[in-house]
Protein backbone atom coordinates (compact mmCIF):
# COMPACT_ATOMS: atom_id res chain seq x y z
CA UNK A 1 0.00 0.00 0.00
CA UNK A 2 2.63 1.99 0.37
CA UNK A 3 4.47 2.36 -2.93
CA UNK A 4 1.05 2.90 -4.24
CA UNK A 5 0.08 5.89 -2.15
CA UNK A 6 3.45 7.44 -2.63
CA UNK A 7 3.00 6.91 -6.82
CA UNK A 8 -0.37 8.28 -6.48
CA UNK A 9 0.78 11.08 -4.97
CA UNK A 10 3.50 11.57 -6.82
CA UNK A 11 1.42 11.55 -10.02
CA UNK A 12 -1.59 14.09 -8.59
CA UNK A 13 0.38 16.47 -6.80
CA UNK A 14 1.80 18.32 -10.12
CA UNK A 15 -1.45 18.37 -11.25
CA UNK A 16 -3.26 19.92 -8.30
CA UNK A 17 -0.40 22.60 -8.32
CA UNK A 18 -1.02 23.22 -12.14
CA UNK A 19 -4.58 23.66 -11.56
CA UNK A 20 -4.29 25.91 -8.89
CA UNK A 21 -1.48 27.95 -10.42
CA UNK A 22 -4.03 28.07 -13.62
CA UNK A 23 -6.86 29.43 -10.95
CA UNK A 24 -4.54 32.01 -9.68
CA UNK A 25 -3.50 33.62 -13.41
CA UNK A 26 -7.55 33.62 -13.88
CA UNK A 27 -8.16 35.59 -10.93
CA UNK A 28 -4.94 37.78 -11.21
CA UNK A 29 -5.56 38.69 -15.21
CA UNK A 30 -8.66 41.48 -14.35
CA UNK A 31 -6.37 42.76 -12.06
CA UNK A 32 -3.53 43.69 -14.26
CA UNK A 33 -5.67 44.64 -16.63
CA UNK A 34 -7.40 47.46 -14.62
CA UNK A 35 -6.55 50.81 -15.87
CA UNK A 36 -5.70 52.11 -12.18
CA UNK A 37 -2.09 52.87 -13.23
CA UNK A 38 -3.63 55.07 -16.14
CA UNK A 39 -5.63 56.64 -13.85
CA UNK A 40 -2.77 57.69 -11.75
CA UNK A 41 -0.76 58.81 -14.27
CA UNK A 42 -2.92 61.09 -15.76
CA UNK A 43 -4.41 62.37 -12.28
CA UNK A 44 -0.57 63.51 -11.73
CA UNK A 45 -0.78 65.32 -14.75
CA UNK A 46 -3.84 67.24 -14.84
CA UNK A 47 -4.70 67.77 -11.31
CA UNK A 48 -4.76 71.01 -9.38
CA UNK A 49 -3.37 71.45 -6.27
CA UNK A 50 -6.56 71.02 -3.92
CA UNK A 51 -7.01 67.62 -5.64
CA UNK A 52 -3.53 66.95 -4.93
CA UNK A 53 -3.98 67.82 -1.19
CA UNK A 54 -6.88 65.39 -1.29
CA UNK A 55 -4.93 63.00 -2.49
CA UNK A 56 -2.56 63.39 0.39
CA UNK A 57 -5.05 64.06 2.98
CA UNK A 58 -7.42 61.29 1.95
CA UNK A 59 -5.84 59.01 -0.29
CA UNK A 60 -6.38 58.25 -3.60
CA UNK A 61 -9.71 56.92 -4.07
CA UNK A 62 -11.13 60.15 -2.73
CA UNK A 63 -9.09 62.30 -5.09
CA UNK A 64 -9.41 60.30 -8.09
CA UNK A 65 -13.36 60.72 -7.56
CA UNK A 66 -12.71 64.41 -7.20
CA UNK A 67 -10.62 64.73 -10.32
CA UNK A 68 -12.62 62.47 -12.41
CA UNK A 69 -15.89 64.72 -11.22
CA UNK A 70 -14.20 67.82 -12.19
CA UNK A 71 -13.38 66.24 -15.59
CA UNK A 72 -17.55 65.17 -16.13
CA UNK A 73 -18.52 68.87 -14.53
CA UNK A 74 -16.42 70.44 -17.75
CA UNK A 75 -17.38 70.63 -21.33
CA UNK A 76 -15.44 69.10 -23.79
CA UNK A 77 -14.33 72.24 -25.27
CA UNK A 78 -14.65 74.05 -22.97
CA UNK A 79 -12.07 74.79 -20.33
CA UNK A 80 -12.45 77.73 -17.67
CA UNK A 81 -9.42 80.04 -17.41
CA UNK A 82 -7.93 80.05 -14.09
Amino acid sequence: MGPAMFLIAAISFPLVLLGLLLAMERVERPLRTADSGQGLESFFDNARPDEVNTFVSQGFPAALERYRRRLRRSAPGKHRAT
